[in-house]
């Protein structure tokens, strides 16, 4: 099992682990990603991490680090979409990209990292308390757009 930073080259695979995070998602289409995939390397504050086995994403999340005007302008890390093939699971998969996406904010000097989960994911968000995120700090709220 490979740790490490995800490239272009990984895009196909991540896209496929994505169907399992919500079945319901709109994927774009693999021309549309790509142009979008372009923007996120080149952007040093956006970084997909990853667990790969034998050419396979089998874990992700990716992490953004926002500069901000407050806490002695110590940054903001935002992490966001969680997942590990359904295959791969309680397998400390999730941890480690994690702990990947921290060490980016800590690189980064951030103050805080913040990630969201669906409101009904109680046995993920256990996870994530156990992982040292509090579930109670803050309220999280999300307005969509169609």
């Amino acid at each position: 099992m490979e740790f490490r930073r995800l490239t272009g080259a990984d895009l196909t695979s991540l896209l496929e682990l994505y169907r399992q995070l919500d079945a319901d998602d709109d994927q774009s289409t693999p021309e549309q990603s790509e142009k979008v995939w372009m923007q996120i390397e080149n952007d040093p504050n956006i970084q997909y991490f990853g667990a790969i086995e034998n050419g396979k994403v089998v874990s992700t999340c990716y992490a953004v680090y926002i500069p901000n005007l407050t806490r002695g302008n110590r940054g903001i890390c935002f992490i966001e979409n969680v997942v590990t093939d359904k295959e791969y699971r309680k397998r400390g998969l999730a941890s480690k990209v994690i702990d990947m996406a921290v060490e980016f904010a800590k690189e980064h000097h951030c103050y805080k990292a913040i990630l969201q989960s669906g409101i009904t994911r109680t046995e993920a968000h256990q996870f994530y308390e156990n992982k040292g995120f509090s579930g109670s700090s803050k309220k999280a709220f999300d307005m969509r757009f169609e």
